[in-house]
C-alpha cells in the first residue's frame, strides 16, 4: 500500500549565506520528489519537515507553496498537502519512450554485451531477491536502477545512453510508485530474468519482446498506484 505520511527522513541542507532558506528547504523536498525519497501520494507534515530539516515552518510552508506552483505537490482542503503524481499524459508519454529505448536497448545488448557485464547483471538480479526478503524499498530502488544503467551501458551506444538520461527524473519519480505497488517487486524480478535469459541467448527478438512486456507491466502497476491514490485523496 502506498504510503499516505511521509516517514521520518534526514535532509541535508546546504546552508548558502546568499541564498534564501525557502530556497534551500525548496530544492531539498524538490530533489526528495524527484528521486523518489518522496513518493507520489506522501503527505507532507510542515512541523515534520521543519524539525527533520532542522528550521522553522515559514521556510517550509512558503517551499511548500512554490512547490504547489510547480506542479509538484497538491494541496487538498482539509486533508493536506500531497507529492503530486505525473499526469495520465505525461506519464503515458515517458513510458512510451522508454519502452521503445529499452527495446532498443536490449537488442544491441544481445549482440554487444560481454561474459563479464552478463555476470553482473545476474548478480544484480540476485542481490533484489535478497533485498526482496527484507522488504528495502529503497535498497531495491536503486539495485532496478543500477540494473538498468549496466543494461543501456552494455548496448555500446552513447547517443541512445544520452537520450535515456534526459529521462532521468521522470523515471525516479514513477520507479518508487510502481515497484511499491503489491505483487509488482516478484513480477518485475522474473521480467528482469526474461530479459537477461534473452541477452544471454543473443536473442535480440525475445529481449526487445521480454522488455516490452516488462515496460507495460510497470505502467500498469503506476497507473493502478496512482488511481488508488486519486481514490484516497477523495475518500
Amino acid at each position: 500500500m502506498q504510503r499516505m505520511m511521509v516517514d521520518k527522513m534526514k535532509f541535508s541542507l546546504s546552508i548558502d549565506s546568499y541564498k534564501p532558506l525557502r530556497d534551500i528547504v525548496f530544492e531539498a523536498l524538490r530533489e526528495a520528489i524527484l528521486s523518489g525519497s518522496l513518493a507520489p501520494g506522501e503527505r507532507l507534515m510542515e512541523i515534520q519537515l521543519a524539525e527533520d530539516m532542522g528550521v522553522s515552518r515559514t521556510p517550509v510552508r512558503e517551499a511548500i507553496r512554490k512547490l504547489e506552483l510547480e506542479g509538484f505537490v497538491v494541496m487538498i482542503p482539509r486533508k493536506g498537502t500531497y507529492v503530486a503524481g505525473l499526469s495520465m499524459k505525461q506519464m503515458s508519454e515517458v513510458f512510451e519512450v522508454r519502452a521503445a529505448l529499452e527495446e532498443l536497448a536490449v537488442d544491441l545488448s544481445a549482440e554487444r554485451i560481454s561474459d563479464e557485464e552478463l555476470e553482473q547483471l545476474e548478480h544484480l538480479l540476485i542481490s533484489i531477491s535478497d533485498e526482496m526478503v527484507k522488504d528495502d524499498i529503497e535498497t531495491i530502488v536503486k539495485l532496478d536502477e543500477e540494473f538498468h544503467d549496466l543494461l543501456y551501458k552494455t548496448a555500446r551506444n552513447s547517443r541512445l545512453s544520452s537520450a535515456i538520461n534526459h529521462l532521468t527524473e521522470q523515471m525516479h519519480r514513477y520507479r518508487t510508485a510502481s515497484l511499491s505497488y503489491p505483487g509488482r517487486l516478484k513480477s518485475a524480478l522474473e521480467e528482469h530474468r526474461n530479459i537477461v535469459e534473452a541477452i544471454a541467448r543473443r536473442d535480440g527478438d525475445a529481449a526487445r519482446k521480454a522488455a516490452r512486456e516488462h515496460m507495460d507491466r510497470a505502467e500498469s502497476s503506476y497507473i493502478q498506484a496512482m488511481m488508488d491514490i486519486n481514490k484516497q485523496y477523495n475518500d
